[in-house]
């Protein structure tokens, strides 16, 4: 009876295969035609659901359905000739003369945004060792709030004690990945608030720096960006290069905290002058 029961969980599992594998070539069909969020693609996602709702690719796919589909994108004018990290699409003068630059930016419908949320946190529920789904919500909450990462950073922080107590590796697109994987990761959202720019991005440039640095004190990249925050937001290049002096102390030959320093003395000798 055992092994029956076992071929019939063989048998089950191979036609859940194969019904996800024939939904996934629809769904990429629908999407190379019509977008994430094209007409139809709800329904297909719905009928796939019925018959394997837990496969990683249709819980990514309606992620990216709710996702893209709050979004809207519009051409706004500001006066700075950087905006939330990006680049103008293009400057003109104004009657005064004065250069005003051309942004485009999404906006969000928070009703379809949070079911976006509700997707991605249902896909972390049924697959908790993909890292990539936790990006997935970590990158939607970045794009989403802009100047104010807010619920951003709590995401982030939280993960990151997620990751201090595990013991096994984390799996990136069906990829394991090395221990230490997310220690490395985090930069990149580190990165990302520094490149925002706003005084609400910085603060969390500095907050989740700290936090990794408590964690991992060994990993300078994070006792280099503290640095980089005092000497960016604070413009205070004397309490920045006590920071890269630390990273030096414990890596003699870090380039970074190195240059940074040269870049500290130069500021704080312009700023006497």
């Amino acid at each position: 009876m055992k092994k029956i029961m076992t071929i019939g969980a063989i048998l089950l599992a191979v036609t859940l295969s194969a019904q996800s594998s024939r939904f996934e070539q629809r769904y990429n069909l629908l999407v190379s035609k019509l977008g994430p969020a094209g007409v139809g693609i709800e329904t297909l996602l719905d009928n796939w659901d019925k018959a394997d709702s837990t496969n990683e690719n249709l819980l990514k796919a309606r992620f990216n359905y709710y996702y893209s589909k709050s979004q809207r994108h519009e051409v706004v004018k500001k006066p700075a000739k950087k905006y939330l990290g990006m680049s103008p699409l293009l400057s003109l003068k104004d009657t005064t003369g004065r250069e005003v630059y051309y942004y485009q930016e999404t906006f969000y419908d928070d009703q379809l945004f949070g079911e976006a949320v509700k997707a991605a946190d249902r896909a972390i529920g049924f697959h908790p060792d993909r890292i990539d789904f936790r990006f997935m919500k970590a990158n939607a909450y970045i794009s989403y709030e802009k100047e104010s990462p807010d619920m951003a950073l709590a995401y982030l922080l939280e993960l990151a004690d997620v990751d201090a107590g595990r013991k096994a590796p984390w799996v990136y697109e069906g990829t394991v990945q090395d221990m230490g994987f997310l220690e490395d990761a985090m930069q990149e959202y580190c990165y990302s608030f520094y490149t925002i720019g706003s005084p609400q991005a910085m603060k969390a440039f500095l907050t989740l720096s700290e936090k990794m640095n408590r964690l991992y004190p060994d990993n300078a990249d994070y006792l280099n960006n503290i640095g980089s925050y005092y000497m960016v937001a604070e413009k205070n290049p004397k309490v920045a290069m006590k920071y890269y002096r630390k990273v030096l102390k414990k890596n003699p030959g870090d380039q970074t905290a190195a240059k940074n320093i040269e870049v500290a003395k130069s500021v704080k000798t312009n700023k006497k002058k």
